[in-house]
């Protein structure tokens, strides 16, 4: 029986023993070790790295929690089982994600966005930015490991070669689902400038009002002698008579304008 703990060199055991290592394939003379590093999606976003040594005659899966490798049934078809439930399960995670872009999508077009809306699109994208991330690696790794063992008789490449179709096809609904999220913040932000210039736009009318009627009471607050209507007992009066007209003249002008442009 091998020994696997000593067969192993001990910069890979560190490799192994490591859950945020990337995924890495790396031939050996006496075994291969293959990692493997997929997204899981639960109610937040993990990263797992599932690690394999696979020796001439045997495969061995390592046990991170219990610091051990755990002799699997099949060389190559146990690794397969066991990465093939991991990329289904985020085959079918991931399409929640695509459901809540929809979601983001219906909400945004009608106008009808809430005060949460750029902190879920900022929570997708980075998750989404992972995802795709990882599952890049995976693909290259995997496609190298098939590369490796495709003339091994008893390597069932069939198999591989769908798991590695699997990680690429959700590779490719990440990064379309990341052109979503993109035009999604185009269009936000188109909405965001538009309600933002409209706010503008009406302060500048409110501003062109009021201020020739600033100008009139600020002249007539002027505490000197010798201003008009100053001396008769109807002075208010004309006061606001005056600022009347020159609101209705500017209110005309101001309508002008807007016509021309």
């Amino acid at each position: 029986m091998i020994d696997i703990h000593k067969l192993v060199d001990i910069l890979h055991l560190e490799d192994l023993r490591n859950a945020a290592h990337p995924s890495a394939f790396d031939e050996n003379k006496e075994y291969d070790m293959l990692i493997i590093r997929l997204p899981v999606i639960n109610k937040e976003l993990e990263v797992n790295s599932i690690g394999f040594i696979i020796t001439r005659d045997y495969s061995y899966l390592y046990n991170r929690d219990e610091d051990r490798f755990e002799e699997l049934s099949s060389r190559f078809e146990a690794p397969y089982e066991i990465l093939d439930k991991t990329v289904d399960q985020l085959l079918k995670s991931f399409e929640d994600y695509h459901d809540l872009i929809v979601e983001m999508e219906e909400i945004l077009y009608p106008n009808k966005t809430k005060d949460s809306f750029m902190k879920q699109w900022l929570r997708l994208k980075h998750n989404i930015v992972r995802i795709e991330r990882v599952l890049m690696n995976a693909s290259f790794t995997m496609s190298r490991a098939i590369d490796y063992y495709e003339n091994s008789s008893d390597f069932p490449i069939n198999h591989y070669t769908d798991l590695h179709e699997h990680i690429e096809r959700t590779l490719r609904s990440a990064t379309l689902q990341l052109s979503k999220l993109d035009n999604i913040y185009k269009f936000y932000s188109a909405q965001t400038n538009e309600k933002l210039n409209h706010s503008i736009y009406i302060l500048t009318i409110i501003s062109a009002v009021f201020l020739p009627l600033n100008l009139l009471v600020g002249f007539f607050g002027i505490n000197t002698s010798g201003l008009p209507f100053a001396d008769g007992t109807s002075g208010t009066t004309s006061v606001v008579i005056l600022m009347l007209c020159v609101l209705i003249v500017t209110i005309v002008l101001i309508n002008f304008v807007r016509k021309k442009v």
